[in-house]
């Protein structure tokens, strides 16, 4: 969207490109496993980075940024602290004790599970043809800007999950039934796309109308 050409993706990429990624990773599920925030919340956190500066970072310089700041919003680091680059008093206790290096594979093992039992029947089913509500939120979205205020077809009904929109901000889970929407090229980009293109989306209920 903002012209930088096409993906290129490196052959034989590896899993990470220096040391310092591996424990920026681990720092961010270490971290994570104290219960202060959700995934939802985690994301939102990332993406809401300055566009100047999130274009100057890498994949996990992002993500120490994002972590760094949640840490200090949630009083568990100070901004003196960062200074000093120590500790300089005791943290508050976190929602949950710290994640102990013996549990961390049974830990990624069990995952996050975010489906949850639906309060009421789907809207939609297979075959429905639908249309994305044009939003524009202040907060967090998982409906992509391009894809708002476009038609498609319902493929599948995937489940009832926890709303991220609801979940960034500490608003809770929210619960709310996800479609696998399909739109064609055309629909999203135009007469100039590839006219065999064609793109599948998982919306969750409140981003879609019936045309």
């Amino acid at each position: 969207m903002m012209g930088f050409g096409p993906v290129r993706p490196e052959p034989d990429e590896p899993v990470f490109h220096a040391p310092w990624e591996a424990r920026a990773l681990a720092l961010t599920l270490a971290c994570g496993a104290l219960g202060e925030w959700t995934i939802d919340t985690s994301r939102h956190t990332r993406e809401s980075i300055y566009p100047a500066r999130y274009l100057s970072l890498s994949y996990y310089e992002i993500w120490i940024d994002a972590l760094t700041t949640l840490l200090v919003r949630r009083g568990l680091v100070t901004e003196e602290e960062l200074s000093a680059q120590r500790s300089l008093r005791a943290s508050r206790p976190p929602r949950r004790p710290a994640l102990k290096s013996a549990d961390v594979s049974a830990v990624l093992a069990r995952g996050g599970p975010c489906d949850r039992p639906a309060a009421a029947a789907a809207r939609f089913a297979p075959g429905d043809r639908v249309r994305t509500r044009l939003l524009n939120p202040a907060g967090h979205t998982r409906l992509p800007r391009y894809a708002r205020g476009k038609a498609g077809v319902i493929e599948r009904v995937q489940g009832c999950f926890v709303f991220p929109d609801s979940s960034a901000h500490d608003g809770g889970d929210a619960p709310q039934w996800v479609y696998n929407v399909v739109f064609t090229g055309r629909e999203l980009w135009g007469e100039d796309a590839d006219p065999g293109l064609t793109v599948a989306l998982d919306c969750w209920d409140s981003y879609l109308e019936r045309p």
